[in-house]
């Protein structure tokens, strides 16, 4: 059985491979960059429990992380409770070429989307990742990776403006009927969805057109895909589970 850890800046989330390749399970926990070994190993086994698993069933693990400061913990984890050596993915072990001049600035997370979009939709694609940050990925007709952009993401922004704004609300992230809010609420929620919608839409345009793409694949993936999604036209896909197929797809490479 393998374990797969996809460590983000918001959330990290565990997913559980039978030997087969079928996803068994997965959990999101919020990042805690001070969460010990001990505390994972806690909550993963209590986890493992209600879904009818052990953790001794676990053979490998494979990691991508975005967050340095979760790794050592992870490693222990790994190390001192399942008796097992951890797969770390980084630029040097995804199967992808990497169009960059500094191929080692590239999350390693954004790369195995991108080779999971290779291997289970078609390229030419554009991934659009709704997490901390809202990143846009490029893959190439060749499937190789060329660059993308890094968005504030929009609780991000939420947070930022509550901060900085004494007299502005907290307010839930919704789509709201009109463009003109007529209440503070309203227009805050109108600048979120509205605003991030048109960016969506602002970008895709230029990446489009500056890749020569005329129908690129353009697949969503993170928190809050579903809801630009129906608002968006252009997106054609959701896939929630993206980056975990691509750790699959990097740990079968391994095994091959």
């Amino acid at each position: 059985m393998l374990l797969a850890i996809d460590a983000g800046n918001t959330n990290i989330v565990f997913a559980v491979f039978d030997g087969e390749g079928a996803l068994l399970q997965n959990w999101r926990l919020h990042t805690q960059r001070s969460r010990s070994a001990d505390e994972y190993a806690v909550q993963l086994n209590q986890l493992f429990i209600l879904a009818g698993l052990e953790l001794g069933q676990v053979e490998d693990v494979i990691i991508s992380s975005v967050v340095p400061d979760c790794d050592y913990h992870l490693q222990r984890l790994c190390d001192r409770y399942l008796k097992v050596a951890p797969f770390f993915v980084g630029k040097d072990n995804v199967p992808i070429k990497i169009d960059l001049p500094r191929p080692e600035e590239v999350g390693a997370d954004r790369l195995v989307n991108a080779l999971a979009v290779r291997v289970h939709y078609r390229t030419p694609a554009i991934v659009i990742d709704f997490g901390t940050a809202t990143t846009f990925d490029v893959i190439d007709a060749d499937g190789a990776y060329a660059g993308g952009v890094i968005a504030p993401g929009i609780h991000l922004s939420l947070e930022a403006l509550h901060r900085a704004a004494s007299k502005l609300p907290s307010v839930n992230i919704e789509k709201p009927a009109r463009v003109t809010g007529k209440t503070t609420v309203q227009a805050m929620q109108s600048g979120l969805y509205w605003g991030y919608a048109g960016l969506i839409r602002g970008l895709l345009t230029g990446l489009k057109e500056e890749n020569g793409f005329e129908a690129p694949l353009v697949l969503a993936t993170g928190g809050l895909a579903e809801m630009f999604a129906q608002e968006i036209d252009e997106i054609e896909a959701v896939d929630r589970e993206l980056t975990l197929k691509g750790l699959y797809e990097i740990y079968r490479g391994l095994k091959r």
